[in-house]
Order: C-alpha cells, then sequence, then structure tokens
C-alpha cells in the first residue's frame, strides 16, 4: 500500500498541500493583475507600461503634418 502522506512533502520538508492552499488563499496571481491592467487600463497605470509616450506622440505628430 502506498503511504500519501510521502507525496505531500518535498525532499526539503515542505508540505505541498498546505503551500498550495496559501497560494489559493493569497490574492491574484501575477498574470491575473497583468490581465486586469490591460482590460482596465486608465489613470495610475503608466508605470506598468513600457510604451515611450513622447516616441509615440513624435509618430502622432509627424505622420499629421
Amino acid at each position: 500500500m502506498t503511504d500519501h502522506n510521502e507525496a505531500q512533502f518535498t525532499s526539503a520538508g515542505t508540505n505541498i498541500n498546505e503551500v498550495k492552499r496559501q497560494n489559493a488563499e493569497g490574492g491574484l496571481s501575477y498574470n491575473e493583475v497583468k490581465k486586469l491592467l490591460a482590460q482596465r487600463g486608465g489613470a495610475g497605470t503608466e508605470i506598468y507600461s513600457d510604451t515611450d509616450v513622447e516616441e509615440v506622440k513624435q509618430q502622432i505628430h509627424g505622420k499629421n503634418q
């Protein structure tokens, strides 16, 4: 008979099921946050963007002249 408790711990002794439980209660994941920011955008989100605003302005004004 296989001991199911062995599968719950890493070789370092970490309780895998406890880590999974804590992660589930820990809030949004990194990818969930990125998705929300992309969907909502708006004021204050520019710090999450790698867009060079001045470069975009130059491109827009250069094409409209």
